[in-house]
């Protein structure tokens, strides 16, 4: 049992996730003071000092605390975006902000394609010891595995 526990522990996997779970709560920290301490103070003076906890409805003896709900909204609002906004500027700055161009292609097309690598592949190079497989990629950008044990008709 002990060496099945190790081996859970030492997957890179498990590491992996733990690292990740402590930098996202310092993250965490970082994102709710930028909303706490920077945003709402801000929201709060362009709309006149409102404070959303204090409202509430008093329904006999219950009361529901709709300000506290709304503040939870606000927050997770503010969040999210606080984080968006956080990921858009670090793609920019390592470059990620490509856009991906996706060839479309009919079947007809791909099957020509297929076709064409076929005649191709029939060629005396290939030895008949043992099956083998070779990938191949087309003008579109399939990839195609292409067995190359079979006899020429």
């Amino acid at each position: 049992m002990w060496s099945e526990f190790k081996q859970f522990i030492s997957r890179g996997n498990v590491i992996d996730l733990a690292i990740a779970v402590i930098i996202g709560s310092a993250f965490g920290k970082i994102v709710e003071s930028l909303v706490q301490d920077m945003m709402m103070p801000a929201i709060g003076i362009l709309f006149g000092g409102i404070n959303l906890e204090g409202l509430h409805l008093r329904i006999g003896a219950e009361v529901i605390e709709l300000g506290k709900f709304l503040q939870a909204l606000v927050d997770f609002l503010l969040v999210a975006m606080s984080i968006f906004l956080m990921i858009k500027v670090v793609n920019r700055l390592k470059g990620g902000e490509q856009q991906y161009k996706v060839k479309q292609t009919t079947n007809l097309e791909v099957l020509q394609e297929i076709r064409d690598i076929l005649k191709d592949d029939h060629s005396p190079s290939h030895s008949d010891d043992f099956p083998k497989a070779i990938d191949q990629l087309t003008k579109s950008g399939m990839k195609i595995q292409m067995r190359t044990d079979r006899k020429p008709r």
